[in-house]
């Protein structure tokens, strides 16, 4: 199972860098290889944010769609995803952040496996690579719309 994490530090305040990544639907526009992102439930209570989503990724004609159950722990500034259904095996990624100097500081973990064993192959020689991306796609993204 490919598993990694990523530390950065995002110039723009926690709240904002929070409801960016809980802004699923809005994902394709930034994110590579996302081609499209629904929310199918929100719940919002006093310590946490519950969804249901989909997201499916790939390319054009290669593109698979997966559902996750996404948590939002208000007081630990943790989002926490696991997948429900679709390709994939195995999921759970976390981001836990905190603000330092009106700065964010993200600490992202993956770990995942696909179904497909084909997949899980090509996907383990491209998976740093493809982290790192998409890592930056949210920094840039944080930094487009919140950087003052």
């Amino acid at each position: 199972m490919p598993n990694a994490s990523i530390k950065k530090i995002i110039p723009c305040k926690k709240t904002d860098l929070i409801n960016m990544i809980l802004d699923i639907e809005k994902y394709p526009e930034f994110v590579p290889w996302c081609l499209s992102a629904k929310i199918h439930r929100k719940q919002e209570m006093k310590d946490m944010i519950e969804m249901e989503a989909d997201l499916t990724v790939g390319k054009k004609f290669l593109n698979q769609t997966y559902k996750s159950h996404v948590t939002y722990y208000k007081d630990k500034d943790k989002i926490i995803v696991n997948n429900i259904a679709g390709p994939l095996k195995h999921l759970k990624n976390e981001w836990e952040i905190k603000e330092i100097n009106n700065q964010s500081e993200i600490n992202f973990t993956i770990d995942f496996e696909i179904k497909n064993v084909f997949y899980n192959m090509i996907m383990k020689k491209s998976f740093h690579h493809g982290l790192k991306k998409i890592a930056d796609a949210f920094a840039e993204r944080a930094i487009k719309l919140y950087k003052k």
